[in-house]
């Protein structure tokens, strides 16, 4: 068991695993760093980066998901198999940072829900910029790392009870 509590599992090797990424330009030092950690992973474990998105913010991954799997959902070639989501919202002194955290978290639950396919949460929600970098190879892990090692689990998962 790790630190965090949870138990420690190797990502499982996942043949040609089909990957959407999709991220945020808005607090983009951070979000690049995640960014960064998730394709080292995905090319470590040789997944194919079926594209790689840009949007202007969090509020809008969910929209871009959901028109990204309505475009290649019918073509096998192009489908993917999972989504990553990556972005930071850092806390303001408005309660702007509430409504998009919300809003993201329920856009991406609503999505896993609604497609075939997982979306993986890899949205940093922190009060502060010393926070966002504990989560980026700080204190508390990389989190892009650890959403592209999800996704390949979710993968495997899916495969395994098709």
């Amino acid at each position: 068991m790790s630190s965090s509590g949870k138990t420690k599992e190797s990502t499982p090797k996942v043949k040609k695993a089909s990957v959407v990424l999709v991220r945020t330009e808005w607090n983009a030092p951070v979000v690049d760093v995640l960014h960064a950690g998730c394709k080292r992973i995905l090319a470590e474990e040789k997944a194919v980066l079926a594209a790689d998105l840009l949007v202007p913010g969090a509020f809008e991954i969910p929209f871009a998901i959901k028109k990204y799997w309505e475009e290649t959902k019918h073509a096998k070639a192009t489908r993917p198999e999972a989504f990553i989501a990556l972005g930071c919202v850092i806390r303001g002194n408005t309660p702007h940072f509430e409504y998009v955290c919300r809003a993201v978290t329920d856009g991406i639950l609503r999505l896993n829900l609604l497609l075939s396919v997982p979306v993986i949460f890899g949205i940093l929600t922190v009060d502060n910029l010393e926070q966002a970098h504990e989560r980026i190879g700080g204190l508390h892990g990389h989190k892009g790392e650890e959403a592209a090692q999800t996704a390949l689990k979710m993968i495997s998962f899916c495969r395994n009870i098709r």
